[in-house]
C-alpha cells in the first residue's frame, strides 16, 4: 500500500532529512550499515569494514587466489576497488549523497596471495559540494601497497542512505 508509510519503497521516498538529532558519530554508524547492506561490489570481494568515522574509514580485504594476474600478484584492480571502498564510505559519513568525481592510485608494491589488505581513507579537504581524500593501503606487515587520492562530488540535499520511517507497532 503506497498511503502506509512504513510500507513506502525507499527509492521513490522525497528527500529525507537525516535524522537531525544524530551525533556526526550516528550519522557515519547509520551510512555505514545502509550502504554495506547495498553494496554488492564490496562483500563479493570479501571486503570488511573495520571502522568508519565522520569523514575516515578503514576496510580490510584478504588477497584470495582468483584475484591474482598472470604474474601471481594482485591484480591492480582490486586494490584500486578497495580503496575506492574506503574512499566511499569516508565521503559519504557525513549523511549526503556523495559520488566520486575521480581518483589516482600509485600501485607500489605487490599483494600476494593471503595478504591482508587495509586501505585507510582520510578526509583532506570538504568544501562546498567537493571534497579530496586519500587512501593508504598496507599489507599486514605495514608495507605499503598503495596510495591513493579519491575527488568527491555532494549532492546537497540528497541522503547517503534512505531513512525509513519507523514503522507504528503491530504495523505488518
Amino acid at each position: 500500500m503506497a498511503d502506509h508509510p512504513a510500507r513506502a519503497d525507499a527509492t521513490h521516498l522525497p528527500h529525507l532529512p537525516l535524522m537531525p538529532q544524530s551525533t556526526p558519530q550516528q550519522t557515519a554508524d547509520r551510512v555505514r550499515a545502509g550502504m554495506y547492506r547495498n553494496d554488492r561490489a564490496s562483500k563479493s570481494l570479501g571486503m570488511q569494514i573495520e571502522r568508519v568515522e565522520p569523514g575516515t574509514a578503514v576496510l580490510t580485504m584478504a588477497v584470495r587466489d582468483d584475484m591474482l594476474n598472470g604474474h601471481d600478484i594482485c591484480h591492480g584492480g582490486f586494490i584500486a576497488t578497495l580503496a575506492d571502498s574506503a574512499f566511499a564510505f569516508a565521503c559519504n559519513s557525513h549523511g549526503e549523497l556523495t559520488v566520486a568525481s575521480g581518483f589516482a592510485i600509485d600501485l607500489l608494491a605487490p599483494g600476494r596471495l593471503g595478504d591482508v589488505l587495509t586501505a585507510r581513507c582520510a578526509e583532506v579537504s570538504k568544501a562546498g559540494r567537493t571534497g579530496v581524500y586519500d587512501v593508504d593501503v598496507v599489507n599486514q606487515r605495514g608495507e605499503r601497497i598503495a596510495v591513493f587520492r579519491g575527488r568527491s562530488h555532494t549532492m546537497k540535499g540528497k541522503p547517503a542512505v534512505a531513512t525509513l520511517p519507523t514503522p507504528a507497532p503491530g504495523a505488518d
